[in-house]
């Protein structure tokens, strides 16, 4: 199965998720990959998303450059989550023929809300994200591990 999760630049909250969700899983046929809607080209993670990830996972993704959304990796992709209802439905209306499998992460984990940007933050507002996505990420897990056909 493959999870791509989307936010605006591809800097912050969907990187972060990308790696939580593949240093988290632990089935080899379960991966996530991201991407922004508007990326910015030659855009890296920002300092305090990387310096959050390391403090956290030890995995430096300092260097990680951003990758703007395609077509073509929505259609690759199983399962798509956002970050904000508001991407969520600028996907939908953009790429209507992949709509069955677009959500908000916190839609499909039955919960409300958006996550976080915190973009502009210090290290706390970067750490409220990344807590924030490991939370969703440990309940998106578990639901993934529930519907036994994906394992």
């Amino acid at each position: 199965m493959k999870v791509l999760f989307v936010c605006a630049g591809n800097t912050c909250r969907s990187c972060m998720a990308e790696v939580l969700f593949n240093n988290m899983i632990e089935h080899d046929n379960m991966e996530a990959f991201s991407a922004g809607v508007a990326a910015v080209p030659g855009s890296k993670t920002s300092y305090n998303a990387a310096y959050v990830i390391q403090k956290n996972l030890d995995i430096d993704i300092s260097d990680r450059v951003s990758v703007q959304l395609t077509s073509d990796m929505l259609e690759k992709a199983d399962l798509v989550l956002t970050m904000t209802e508001s991407i969520k439905y600028f996907l939908i209306n953009s790429f209507s023929i992949y709509r069955q499998k677009i959500f908000t992460l916190k839609e499909f984990i039955g919960q409300n809300g958006d996550i976080l940007d915190p973009f502009g933050g210090d290290i706390e507002v970067y750490s409220e994200t990344f807590n924030d996505l490991k939370n969703s990420l440990e309940l998106l897990i578990d639901k993934l591990k529930e519907d036994k056909s994906i394992l």
